[in-house]
């Protein structure tokens, strides 16, 4: 049976064609005020407008009115899978075309917003890969993975309120940082740095003092995004022991316009890696799946890695296990990444630290300039595709971002 295809021109096949349909937020010059939409191919479908015309059931209409994602997030599952359902009609029935068509933005027309209101933001240190190659720079003479590491899924909580959407600048962050000479300084970050990595969007929130299980994760999570978790890797080597990252970190984490739900990455569901230790009880899956996405990462228009996300150790279903275990409620919004994305080889390596092992191996980039860490003026785009069904290919919306001198 061949898969549905939208009646919206260039939709099918593409990387946002009727199996993807990501949400995101968007206004116009026309109407400035930010409303929902899902993207289909390259268009954005106003779910504000389809809302007042009455296209959704009455219980469900009241959330395409707000100006961002949360209140239909908190709806959760059976208002997720029922509005992809009629969407998806929508958009493949030709008979809504004339009417349809009416309500559609080009997204290269539409400003676009943070998708969600952030609550809480966590980030994690999942891939052993990233793990390995940090331990094996910092403590050379030393096993590469920290005792706990196999144990846990090690994460730190960051600054909900330096969420920002991609194409935001990022200013180059000031902090202290000791020279290796052994001063301490105050000044721009000299190390400024990138972290590829994926996030994960709770919709239903869960009560204090109630633990999630992994087995859970599907019935609280809406979907993914892609994040750029900016780091200044001279300020964090400083400050970050012994309470770990602070101001290195919570300058700037960029995300991605659109959120990918869940359910269009069925198709790309792949088995995680065998873990051993075997996890305690509260981290083990009845189903153990992690997602098999494609990353690229681009610097200054040269693509410099590929970093896989389907090797990572830790799955997205332990990590919200993790963080809510100790009775930690979870809340509409919440945001949590899942750390560097490194794989086995040289360019498979989603920090630049990595990548040009410590400053000492830099990359070339641009039209023909060397560069160990990001310099003012340098762009950075994070890409991902994930297998859809039948066969194709869906696209995880971009994030990018500009680094602006450090304010005087």
């Amino acid at each position: 049976m061949t898969a549905a295809t939208s009646w919206v021109e260039g939709a099918d096949p593409g990387p946002y064609g009727l199996a993807h349909l990501p949400y995101g937020v968007f206004s116009t010059r026309k109407d400035p005020a930010p409303r929902i939409g899902v993207r289909i191919g390259d268009q954005a479908l106003d779910l504000r407008a389809l809302a007042t015309g009455q296209f959704f059931l009455p219980w469900i209409r009241p959330a395409f009115h707000e100006h961002d994602l949360n209140a239909f997030l908190a709806m959760g599952p059976p208002a997720w899978r029922l509005v992809r359902h009629q969407l998806t009609e929508l958009l493949a029935d030709r008979r809504h075309q004339d009417q349809s068509a009416t309500l559609l933005t080009p997204v290269h027309k539409a400003r676009m917003h943070l998708p969600f209101s952030v609550a809480d933001y966590v980030d994690f240190y999942a891939s052993e890969q990233h793990a390995t190659n940090l331990g094996r720079l910092f403590r050379p003479d030393s096993e590469p993975l920290l005792p706990n590491w196999k144990h846990l899924p090690v994460g730190y909580h960051g600054r909900s309120g330096t969420v920002v959407p991609s194409g935001t600048p990022v200013v180059r962050p000031r902090g202290q940082r000791k020279t290796p000479d052994g001063p301490v300084e105050f000044g721009p970050s000299a190390r400024l740095d990138i972290e590829a990595e994926v996030g994960f969007v709770v919709g239903v929130g869960s009560d204090l003092g109630t633990p999630v299980s992994p087995d859970d994760f599907t019935e609280h999570v809406f979907g993914a995004v892609l994040v750029n978790d900016w780091s200044a890797r001279d300020i964090q080597a400083w400050e970050y022991v012994p309470l770990g990252p602070f101001l290195g970190k919570s300058f700037a984490t960029s995300i991605g316009h659109w959120v990918t739900p869940l359910d269009a990455l069925a198709a790309a569901k792949a088995e995680a890696p065998v873990q051993d230790p075997a996890p305690f009880a509260y981290l083990r899956e009845a189903e153990r799946f992690g997602y098999d996405l494609s990353m690229s990462l681009r610097w200054n228009g040269t693509e410099v890695s590929r970093p896989p996300f389907k090797g990572m150790y830790w799955t997205p279903a332990q990590m919200l296990a993790h963080m809510t275990v100790n009775g930690a409620s979870l809340r509409t919004g919440d945001l949590y990444a899942s750390g560097t994305v490194s794989g086995d080889g040289a360019d498979e390596r989603g920090s630049f630290l990595e990548l040009t092992w410590g400053g000492k191996e830099p990359v070339t980039v641009g039209d023909g300039e060397t560069r160990a860490f990001l310099e003012d003026g340098d762009t950075v785009t994070i890409e991902a595709t994930a297998p859809g069904p039948d066969g194709s290919v869906i696209g995880l919306g971009e994030v990018t971002g500009t680094i602006l001198p450090a304010v005087s």
